[in-house]
Order: C-alpha cells, then structure tokens, then sequence
C-alpha cells in the first residue's frame, strides 16, 4: 500500500534543497584511487632519486621494487622498519615531504566520511546563506503540471531560477525542481511552519498551484495571514470554488477546468479562434502578449497610434480594455498591454529560423 505524501509530509518538518551539482559514486571513487596511486609515485619516486640515503636490513643497496615497499608501508603508517632513511636529506625529506602525503593518504582513505560531513557543512553553511538572502521571491505552492508551467512562464518573462521557491510534499517533485535549479522545500504547503522555511513573509508573489481546491483555499489562508501584502494567484479545478479562493485572500484566481473546457469549445466550432487563444498561452512563441510602461513619446497620444497593437491599458491598478472611451488618450504612467509576434519554438525550446518577428 502506497503511503500518501501529503500525509507524511504532515508529519515530518519541512525540508529544504537547494539545486546543486551531482557526482556519481564510481567518478568520486575514482578520482579517490587516482590521488592515492598519485601520493604513492610520488613517494617512490622521492625516495627511489635519493636511494643512496636509506638502508636495507636484508642488506645491499635499494632497488625500485624495495622503494615501492618502502613507500607503500609507510604511506599507510605500518611501518616494519626494515628500511629505514639514514642520511640527513633521506631524514628531512620524510620530514617535509613523506609525513605531509601519509596524513593526506589517510585523508583519502577515510574520504568517504569526510566528504558526508564537508557536505552537510556545506549544505547547512548554503541553506543558512539562502535564508539571509532570499527577499521578494515568488513562492510556487505545488510542482504538478500547473506549477511546472507556471514556472516555464516565469523563466520565459526573464524571472530568475533563484528567485522561485517550490513548495511540495512530494520530495521526488521537489528534487526535480532542485535538479532544475529551484529551490524547493518538502512539506505540506498549507501548514504555517512549512511557509515560513519557504519564506513566504518576505515573498512578493504567490502562486498556489495545488492538485485539490481545499488544498489551495487553506494554501491561500495561510499565506494571507503570513503576508498581507504579497500578491497570491491561484487556481481551482471548480469554478463554485473560486468565490472561497478570493475570499480567503487571492488577488487572480483561474479556473483551471472551464478554462481548458472553454478552449476546446472554441477550437471546435472556430478552430482559428482556438490556435490563436492557444498560440496566447504558450508565452515566449509565436502571438504573445506584453505588459510595458508607456513611453514619454506616446502620453497624449490615442492608443491607434502606438506602433504595436495595445489591447488594454493599466491605470489606477485597473485594466482598461481598448474599446473603453477612457483608454486614450495615453497618460504619463500608464502600461500598455501589447500584442507581439516573436520567432516560433521549435519542439526542443530553440526558435525556428524564419519565423514571424
């Protein structure tokens, strides 16, 4: 029987991961062995040029194979004392060059201990960073399919990977998140204490992109009461739902089934209407649309006389539709929501060449 994350995650306290660079066991093994055969050349070779300074207890000078002995039980602190450096340089050169490669032989040898601690230091030094320095973040409350494309869209509009956080108690969506270089923290987005790992008072956007409406109601009621200022967009499956989301303090709320229903009723019965909506959606290819401060040129001007299409216009924290009598003329502060065609996406992300510009 599968255990539910969401209710594991409601157990355990929330975890954070932060996007780092991930080396398979075999290469670090590897590169291990590799210095460790290199500390042993090198030591064979140092005691193999100045032979003449040791002395064997079977007698006779030191031959290549009794210099590999020699350093391979000393690097390794056995040490039978059979050969044994008398002259002055043999002596200073085990002083200054043999002990310092025997403590990073053991430090090779004990690596793998070593290197669990260095990380976790590392990585509590890396979180501790990121809490001091994570401010007006965008914190995305569910990395299903809604919060992935939520986040492309961000990364199209020029936000940057270490300005989103994922909150998500499934800690496989959360690694993939961190594999893609977002930060993500592993919990239950609707309890007080997980929002406040992710930051959620200091943010400046919230986007609850959870799987259930009562999920992204408590998501969106905790938030407000964690950040009264920060701007919350959420979604719902039900439309009978969204009434609830916007009491419960979200500023957008999208109906994430009707929404797809409606597209699919439009691309039946007016199948151009369809491409073009869906062209729309698909931010960062082909139609889009923009949000840009109006120039110094335009105020005063009638909206048909801007060089691209203007759809609407923002003022006052309104959105003026271009058929309102009140959209032009232009003001000094207004945005300017724009029509643009940019190069199309090709299947694998790159812009097909001689596309509409």
């Amino acid at each position: 029987m599968k255990s539910d994350p969401r209710a594991v995650a409601a157990v355990r306290p929330p975890r954070l991961l932060l996007p780092s660079v991930s080396r398979s066991p075999l290469r670090a093994v590897t590169q291990r062995v590799v210095f460790a055969i290199a500390l042993l050349l090198a030591v064979v070779a140092v005691v193999y040029a100045d032979r003449d300074g040791y002395r064997d207890s079977a007698g006779g000078p030191l031959s290549l194979l009794d210099a590999f002995y020699y350093a391979t039980v000393t690097i390794t602190t056995t040490g039978y004392g059979d050969i044994t450096p008398v002259s002055a340089t043999a002596r200073l050169v085990n002083i200054v060059f043999v002990t310092p490669v025997r403590v990073l032989f053991i430090i090779v040898l004990v690596g793998t201990t070593l290197e669990v601690l260095a990380q976790r230091t590392r990585e509590e030094w890396r979180q501790a960073r990121w809490r001091n320095r994570v401010r007006d973040h965008i914190v995305v409350a569910g990395y299903g399919t809604k919060g992935r494309s939520a986040i492309e869209t961000l990364l199209r509009t020029g936000v940057d990977r270490d300005r989103i956080v994922v909150v998500d108690p499934d800690p496989k969506a959360v690694e993939e998140a961190a594999a893609a270089g977002i930060a993500g923290i592993v919990g239950d987005a609707s309890r007080n204490v997980v929002q406040r790992r992710a930051a959620v008072p200091l943010a400046k956007e919230i986007v609850v992109a959870a799987d259930r409406d009562d999920a992204a109601v408590l998501i969106t009621l905790t938030a407000r009461e964690l950040n009264p200022s920060a701007r919350i967009q959420a979604a719902v499956r039900e439309s009978e739902n969204a009434s609830l989301l916007r009491q419960s303090g979200a500023d957008r709320v999208v109906t994430s089934s009707e929404a797809a229903g409606r597209l699919l009723g439009v691309s039946t019965s007016r199948p151009h209407v369809g491409d073009v909506l869906a062209d729309l959606i698909e931010h960062g290819s082909g139609l889009d649309l923009a949000e840009r401060d109006a120039r110094p040129d335009e105020a005063g001007r009638p909206i048909g006389e801007v060089d691209e299409p203007v759809l609407a216009v923002v003022r006052d924290d309104r959105a003026l539709t271009f058929d309102d009598p009140d959209c032009s003329p232009i003001r000094p502060g207004d945005r300017l929501i724009v029509a643009r065609s940019l190069p199309r996406l090709r299947p694998g992300g790159a812009h097909r060449e001689g596309s509409d510009s």
